[in-house]
């Protein structure tokens, strides 16, 4: 049988990074890693392709070759996902379908052939035994939560890994906490579910045999879900293999605050070679956290946290929502001055959505507040629901947020403030390649003689001359903030468009 594989194209967003990789001639940031794993936990007797359409165009001879095609996406694929329905119904070719899209929309999308939802795991090999006698049914779904002990390594034989800038790979499912907005745990489930240190190992080693050298992202939700397992098996074994093999990767993964609170974590994950992660912060304002219950992040002083995290050798990335109902006009100061104070470069704001399953959803449903479908899109400029605060001053407070946090002065000024804090001492050997100097000498071209502000990237240069690592890590931060500013002005083109209209034509929008 022959199978294809789709991974439905990604809009141009904040995490796309899409003006960034061309510094560096890449085409997509990362591979789609579940459609790589389900590849895997197909029979070996099937023939599979994959198209990624973030790196190579979908044609219509490759649709016709299949007996199947095999499609997944998230929310904001959707677009991409309904014109390769209508393309595959056209050729008529059946389809099977998975994914968050699917599994939190399956109504709109009773037209596929074959719905397998929820985790792959339980649901897939029900509809291939199904199929195998000849019987597949329409719609395949599950409570069971998985063990992740089975699952197979990707099959990276399917992709072209010089089109991408990250490889990604997955230790554990689920989350501990329970904030009101985030859909993991409706998704997933508290409990959190990991693979054997084993299984990760031998991740790691395939893709060091498939010649991958540089940036792996591990994709959990919440990577120190269970601590002591990190602790004590994971990453001294992760060290360990990094030692044999010579360093070949840097880790970057997502996290909970509650990070900072254990050393010991920190140092491991530093020694086996992580050097960045991800933490939603959300919000300068405990009462708007207490409200999503993040009760994780309430109490704490957010600026030392992050500057603790960085003397651990860890750049800290985060996520902002403004939209609370408990959010009063002076949030927008507030967020501007923790961002910058923190020296979070990679400052992710969005406005409140309610992804449908989460309490905040359920909430607002009983409140008659909710609108439209959410998109998908951290930044832009849509929420599905109708916030407390009037709506152009919020998204008024959330423009100046992005206009500030992504102009030249403030952005370089972050970068300057990150990197005094940041410990290089654990870092292993610099590795420079061919492709950092071009992207170097781009960026010289790019953000220092034709953008706007250019002086104050030449200053940040100019100071970080003092440190080889130190000019490589300011040259690849200078890179991203020149797609940030592309995002900006994206976002700024839509705002002007929402300035003539009332708060009851913006709730009426379809951004979907």
């Amino acid at each position: 049988m022959k199978i294809l594989l789709i991974n439905p194209e990604v809009p141009n967003t904040f995490w796309s990074l899409t003006s960034a990789l061309k510094f560096v001639s890449k085409k997509a940031l990362l591979p789609p890693l579940g459609l790589l794993t389900v590849a895997a936990m197909l029979p070996e007797s099937f023939e599979k392709k994959l198209i990624d359409m973030n790196t190579v165009p979908l044609h219509d001879r490759d649709i016709k070759w299949a007996d199947y095609v095999f499609i997944t996406g998230m929310v904001i694929q959707k677009k991409s996902v309904d014109q390769i329905i209508e393309r595959c119904k056209r050729l008529n070719v059946k389809i099977v379908a998975g994914g968050p899209l699917f599994t939190a929309f399956p109504e709109a999308y009773l037209n596929i052939d074959h719905l397998v939802l929820k985790e792959a795991e339980i649901t897939l090999p029900a509809f291939l035994n199904d199929l195998e006698k000849g019987c597949p049914e329409s719609f395949y779904t599950t409570r069971e939560k998985p063990d992740l002990k089975d699952i197979p390594i990707p099959q990276w034989d399917l992709i072209n890994m010089k089109k991408y800038a990250v490889m990604g790979i997955q230790y554990s499912r689920g989350c501990p906490f329970n904030c009101d907005f985030c859909d993991i745990t409706a998704l997933l489930g508290r409990k959190v579910r990991t693979k054997s240190t084993s299984q990760i190992i031998d991740e790691l080693e395939s893709l060091y045999v498939h010649k991958w050298r540089g940036d792996v992202f591990f994709v959990d939700d919440n990577f120190i879900g269970k601590r002591q397992q990190l602790k004590n098996e994971l990453l001294p074994a992760i060290a360990n293999w990094m030692e044999k093999r010579k360093h070949p990767f840097v880790f970057n993964t997502q996290t909970s605050i509650d990070l900072v609170d254990d050393e010991e974590l920190m140092t491991l994950m530093a020694k086996a070679g992580f050097n960045c992660v991800f933490i939603g912060i959300e919000s300068p304002n405990d009462i708007s956290l207490a409200e999503c219950n993040k009760t994780q992040n309430t109490g704490r002083d957010i600026v030392a946290a992050v500057k603790k995290i960085q003397r651990f050798g860890m750049q800290v990335q985060a996520g902002f929502i403004v939209g609370f109902d408990n959010d009063m006009p002076g949030v927008f100061d507030k967020l501007i001055s923790l961002i910058q104070d923190s020296g979070v470069v990679t400052a992710m704001v969005g406005l409140l959505n309610a992804p449908r399953g989460t309490k905040l959803y359920k909430k607002l449903m009983s409140e008659n507040r909710l609108t439209r479908p959410p998109t998908g899109d951290n930044m832009d400029c849509s929420m599905n629901f109708i916030p407390k605060m009037d709506i152009h001053e919020l998204l008024g407070g959330y423009q100046k947020v992005l206009n500030t946090i992504y102009s030249q002065k403030h952005y370089c000024k972050r970068i300057k403030t990150f990197l005094e804090s940041y410990n290089f001492s654990n870092k292993t050997r610099l590795k420079l390649r061919y492709s950092n100097i071009k992207a170097f000498f781009r960026s010289m071209w790019r953000i220092g003689v034709i953008e706007k502000g250019k002086i104050y990237y030449w200053m940040l240069i100019l100071w970080s001359l003092k440190s080889p690592r130190r000019l490589l890590m300011a040259v690849r931060l200078s890179i991203y903030g020149c797609h940030y500013r592309n995002m900006l002005e994206q976002v700024n083109r839509q705002m002007k468009e929402l300035a003539t209209i009332s708060s009851d034509e913006y709730n009426l929008i379809d951004n979907g």
